[in-house]
């Protein structure tokens, strides 16, 4: 099955998404920061059982081909990613979805189930959190400045973006995302966690550099009836790098 691209206006902004598959079960991929579904989610569009599942995956405001507008990080940046997309899908006629995401787009995706749970049919994150800690505001600085980025990541997104929309928006999402650490407990959405009644697979990968791993064992422990599957050898790209058995384990989980 092909893979089309569209464009749809919702809140205000076209956002950008590709679409693939006729299954009865449509499944949204939420990509990471400065993530499309183009750079992110390549295995996925191309793989996934297209006889059982509608894969969607959406560009975020601000990034991918949803530009303009700009891509900022007021406080509430998740909560109007969740907003936008849980719009898109009903806006392409969807009564009822998965949500498959992945860091950033992962805490979209924890937030979405519990504030829409009559929406959300199960919900799948990996190389994500619910809070920010110094440690992590140290990990993020450590990525600031993408011309230190390996050229294998670096070159999708400058050829996505440019290298100043690219350098710039890194620059603000570390700085966007670095604001939380001040809340109590470092809180993005860890309140939300007890309100997710969807069944949700977290996966994390024990070699990730971006998120520690304690982030993944709290969100398991406060979403109840939630399944963790630590994978060894995973980065944070695990779901690029282990694509078959990534792909074949959130299929078995979905179906």
């Amino acid at each position: 099955t092909s893979i089309t691209s569209a464009k749809i206006q919702v809140n205000g902004v076209h956002l950008h998404y590709q679409q693939t598959g006729e299954g009865s079960h449509a499944v949204l991929l939420l990509p990471g920061m400065l993530g499309s579904g183009q750079t992110d989610f390549g295995p996925q569009l191309q793989s996934m059982n297209k006889q059982l599942f509608t894969v969607v995956a959406w560009d975020p405001r601000g990034y991918g081909k949803s530009i303009p507008p700009s891509r900022d990080f007021p406080p509430d940046f998740f909560e109007r990613d969740a907003k936008d997309a849980v719009d898109l899908m009903q806006a392409l006629k969807f009564k009822k979805f998965s949500l498959l995401g992945w860091s950033d787009g992962g805490i979209t995706a924890l937030i979405a189930a519990a504030r829409y749970p009559n929406l959300i049919h199960k919900l799948v994150v990996w190389g994500t959190n619910a809070s920010v800690t110094q440690e992590d505001v140290r990990i993020y600085n450590g990525i600031r400045d993408v011309s230190k980025w390996s050229e294998k990541v670096k070159k999708p997104l400058e050829e996505l973006y440019g290298h100043k929309y690219f350098a710039e928006t890194c620059e603000a999402w570390v700085d966007g995302i670095s604001r939380f650490a001040e809340n109590s407990d470092g809180n993005i959405c860890q309140q939300l966690l007890p309100d997710i009644k969807c069944p949700t697979f977290i996966i994390h990968g024990e070699k990730d550099p971006l998120v520690p791993q304690a982030h993944a064992e709290y969100i398991h422990k406060h979403i109840k009836g939630s399944r963790l599957l630590l994978m060894p050898e995973g980065k944070h790209n695990l779901h690029l790098r282990f694509a078959k058995d990534f792909n074949r384990e959130v299929e078995n989980f979905l179906r």
